[in-house]
């Protein structure tokens, strides 16, 4: 995810001339960038297509009522002291995929005791305690933390393993009503608009009228989700446990997933898709698949920004057999082609992560290249 400070930076230095009063993210996750468009005024407009990123921004974007909240949140914890196998009244876990493979029966069951609890004790204000249920519903399953896929923990460690559900579910709620204290205190501007749509198609007018952002500032994909960082997989445990749509398919919706291989025109990475073509063709048509979706999105992107308009793209330039493919470039190429100069690229090491800083093109056991260090700041400027 994009972290707050390097949005509020861009903001703070590449704001365009003239009005800055509409922000659109394409690509917002977590909401990180509607969230500083709220703090520093600006009405913003966002889209994913993962669920559980918009409930995120939904959530975060939300200046709910912080008494009513703590009021809630006591009640709950009064819940929590009379827990029992025998009161939890919701035991099907069907949704779960794979969940004996994922959780032990008692955490699913003190789980579904939390959903049980923020039902009966929330009414306005359930998102808000849904949105910390969500954080433990994955980090009390047996996932490996730090890695850039799902993986399961060893037996031996799966064997010591007793996540306290209700303790991390408290601590999350207490940080969460920090934040929102200090959000409340902050924001200027809460016209924040959620939507669902996919920027590979053309954006409906009545979310993002044409030449009507002065602003893009977002962080997209940096490749197609199965083959990097697994952005659906991610996502899976709080997607299944809230029966959100395309939860156990979400990767295949995502840019690259409907294998798009047309031939792609392009200057600035043409000898690395013929390098990486050369070597696998298979990984060469994922590749292209990306892109090509990648520049759909970018040509509708274009579209929604007015003349003198700002495009911010934080990007990485990852690794496929052992050949780095240069998306700034791409991204800058792609834009010029839409009609924007290029007025800059910064470059920024990246601090952590979820992603192997080595990994291996070959699949041969001590055979590793360099994956992203760096991410880049493509920022471009609408001329007509």
């Amino acid at each position: 995810m994009m972290i707050p400070q390097v949005a509020r930076r861009i903001l703070r230095e590449f704001r365009p001339e003239g009005r800055c009063e509409i922000l659109l993210d394409p690509y917002m996750g977590s909401g990180t960038s509607l969230v500083e468009a709220s703090l520093c005024g600006m009405s913003s407009v966002g889209t994913d297509l993962n669920p559980l990123a918009r409930f995120i921004s939904k959530v975060k974007t939300t200046r709910y009522d912080a008494m009513a909240i703590e009021r809630e949140f006591r009640n709950i914890q009064n819940g929590l002291l009379f827990y029992s196998d025998e009161a939890v009244r919701e035991r099907d876990f069907g949704r779960i995929s794979n969940r004996e493979f994922w959780y032990s029966y008692d955490v699913l069951l003190r789980l579904s005791y939390l959903s049980q609890l923020i039902r009966d004790n929330s009414a306005d204000n359930i998102d808000f305690f849904n949105l910390a249920l969500s954080e433990v519903v994955r980090e009390a399953s047996y996932t490996r933390n730090g890695e850039f896929k799902r993986f399961r923990m060893d037996k031996k460690r799966i064997a010591t393993y007793n996540p306290d559900v209700f303790k991390m579910f408290e601590e999350k709620v207490r940080r969460n009503i920090i934040g929102l204290v200090e959000y409340k205190k902050a924001v200027t501007n809460d016209d924040v608009r959620i939507y669902g749509f996919d920027s590979t198609l053309p954006i409906p007018d009545d979310a993002v009228a044409k030449e009507s952002v002065d602003i893009v500032l977002t962080s997209p994909p940096y490749g197609d989700s199965r083959t990097t960082v697994a952005y659906g997989q991610f996502s899976r445990w709080s997607n299944e446990w809230f029966s959100f749509e395309h939860a156990r398919n979400l990767d295949t919706l995502l840019m690259g997933g409907g294998k798009n291989v047309s031939e792609l025109d392009t200057k600035t990475i043409s000898s690395e898709l013929q390098q990486i073509k050369d070597i696998d063709c298979r990984r060469y048509c994922e590749v292209v698949s990306f892109l090509n979706d990648y520049k759909a999105s970018i040509i509708n992107v274009a579209d929604t920004v007015r003349t003198g308009g700002m495009v911010c793209y934080v990007v990485g330039n990852r690794n496929v057999k052992g050949v780095q493919i240069p998306l700034d470039y791409f991204t800058a190429e792609m834009f010029e082609q839409c009609g924007f100069e290029h007025v800059t690229t910064v470059v920024r090491s990246i601090p952590n992560k979820r992603m192997p800083s080595k990994t291996s093109p070959t699949n041969i056991a001590g055979k590793k290249v360099d994956t992203m260090n760096n991410e880049y700041i493509v920022v471009m400027r609408k001329l007509n």
